[in-house]
């Protein structure tokens, strides 16, 4: 009887130990994150780092503490980790059982989805969550936040694709005009072709006809001319064969 008295004292005591710990993680993470919170112009990582840490420890301890685990999701989601939170989110919102608590794992569950620009699981999450707590309004601002984002990046999607239409059309146009400005080249190039082969063909006809061709008033002076010296010629003949036979009259006879 003394021997389980005594183990049951060692237990309490051991259990009393543990239990001081846990509890010293949770002030040291709940300190680190409302460090973290104090300068909202900028994030501080590195006090909600230390938080991450501190819940941590505490759940090494004590590992099915709902409210734990839930810091810890909301310290790593404020180190701009929202896809590891959104995996913490999802775990928790399978244990819960609260439906108060439910509610507000939902709602950080969107929360962390919509950072990422998740815009249809984020919406769904909200809606899970006001389904819980249908007035709560801050839920509500989100929901509808998030499907105004949506629809804007919808109509931003739809903007670049038109965009890139009018881009291929002009790809078209430019490549259609090339085209018929190459054809354009290709037929001027045999135009001149065609142009330079009938100059050649003409010159070389030229060059095949005599150079030295002369009018036909030219050649009538030239036969005019032969003609008169043949008369003289003629007339020549006949002055040197009359002064011959005189010569020959006047002649002695041997």
């Amino acid at each position: 009887m003394k021997r389980i008295l005594i183990t049951l004292l060692a237990f309490l005591a051991t259990t009393g130990v543990f239990a001081q710990k846990e509890r010293k993680f949770v002030r040291e993470g709940n300190g680190y994150y409302a460090d973290g919170l104090k300068d909202t112009t900028k994030l501080d990582t590195i006090s909600f780092g230390k938080a991450e840490v501190a819940y941590r420890r505490a759940l090494e301890i004590k590992p099915d503490d709902f409210h734990w685990q839930f810091n810890l999701a909301n310290s790593i989601y404020k180190q701009n980790k929202p896809d590891q939170s959104a995996g913490e989110f999802e775990k928790l919102a399978e244990k819960a059982t609260v439906p108060q608590e439910k509610a507000m794992v939902y709602h950080n569950l969107g929360n962390s989805l919509l950072v990422q620009k998740k815009f249809d699981p984020s919406i769904d999450a909200y809606k899970k969550a006001l389904r819980i707590t249908p007035n709560d309004l801050e839920t509500k601002y989100n929901l509808a936040y998030a499907m105004k984002m949506k629809k804007k990046d919808q109509e931003q999607k739809d903007k670049n694709k038109d965009k890139n239409k009018d881009k291929d059309k002009d790809k078209d146009k430019d490549k259609n005009k090339d085209n018929k400005d190459n054809k354009d080249n290709k037929d001027n190039k045999d135009q001149n072709k065609d142009q330079n082969k009938d100059q050649q063909n003409k010159d070389q006809k030229q060059q095949q006809q005599p150079q030295n061709k002369i009018s036909k008033q030219s050649a009538e002076q030239m036969l005019q001319a032969l003609e008169n010296d043949e008369k003289q010629t003629q007339e020549k003949v006949k002055k040197a064969q009359a002064l011959q036979a005189e010569k020959t009259k006047v002649e002695k006879n041997w």
